[in-house]
């Protein structure tokens, strides 16, 4: 079992990514996504890499052996980082290209569960994420981000909702829903967990505003400018993270 300390990163490793648990003493294999990756970067045997499971496994390896359509790797030492205070975003479906960046900004702040809401408005967007091959693509990118950042934790990434599941399925805690008319966001007492809504393209319809007013999530703002949903989720996510880093409630 990995040790409970954290492991500092060294920046300038190889990071990389494994879907399968890895310990102390044994060996890695890991599969071509891997072995591609090292061969753009020029790696060598006998590399230190880092090692990501996105469920809070960290550690580190050399590299053993190198193939066209695989990499072993020799774990050297593995440790287990703490959850962040969570953060659940409830993220619009929307324009996918926009989606995707979102999911890349937020793994990197520590994101700790992605939802994706099919608004009323969300309908009308084309091209929208939805559908298997998108969701492929986001676990993709997040990936990429938790590397590129070294985190430890992958969101956990919830299948498409309407607002009525969305709104039941909410983790208890703090709840925002981004809107123009709201209170200003660092008014809001952003104490972990905190669930964050926010709109697609256009808007949200004005029942759909109510029913999350009626289920407790609060109207904040984040300015007087008319934000972007990617742009918005971002700054929110940041806002709540930089104002739950050292929450020790760790409750998802």
């Amino acid at each position: 079992m990995p040790n409970t300390w954290f492991m500092r990163p060294v920046p300038s490793r190889i990071a990389l990514f494994s879907p399968d648990p890895f310990d102390a003493g044994k060996v890695l294999t890991l599969a071509e996504d891997a072995a591609n990756h090292l061969r753009v970067v020029r790696a060598s045997l006998g590399d230190t890499v880092d090692l990501r499971d996105g469920r809070g496994a960290v550690g580190s390896g050399t590299i053993a052996r190198m193939a066209r359509g695989s990499v072993t790797i020799d774990v050297m030492e593995t440790a287990m980082a703490e959850p962040l205070p969570p953060i659940h975003l409830m993220a619009p479906i929307g324009d996918r290209d926009r989606m995707l960046w979102l999911a890349e900004k937020a793994t990197e702040i520590g994101v700790t569960s992605w939802r994706p809401v099919l608004w009323k408005r969300s309908k009308s967007v084309s091209p929208r994420g939805e559908g298997t091959m998108f969701m492929g693509k986001l676990r993709a990118r997040m990936v990429a981000a938790l590397l590129q950042s070294r985190g430890a934790w992958l969101p956990e990434v919830h299948p498409d909702a309407p607002p009525d599941r969305a709104i039941a399925a909410a983790s208890p805690g703090v709840r925002i829903l981004l809107d123009a008319a709201g209170s200003p966001i660092l008014s809001a007492a952003l104490s972990s967990p905190v669930t964050i809504a926010l709109g697609p393209e256009g808007g949200i319809e004005a029942e759909e505003k109510a029913a999350f007013v009626e289920s407790g999530f609060s109207l904040v703002t984040l300015g007087s400018t008319t934000l972007r949903f990617e742009t918005a989720g971002v700054a929110a996510a940041a806002i709540a993270r930089a104002s739950t880093s050292h929450s020790t409630d760790t409750h998802v």
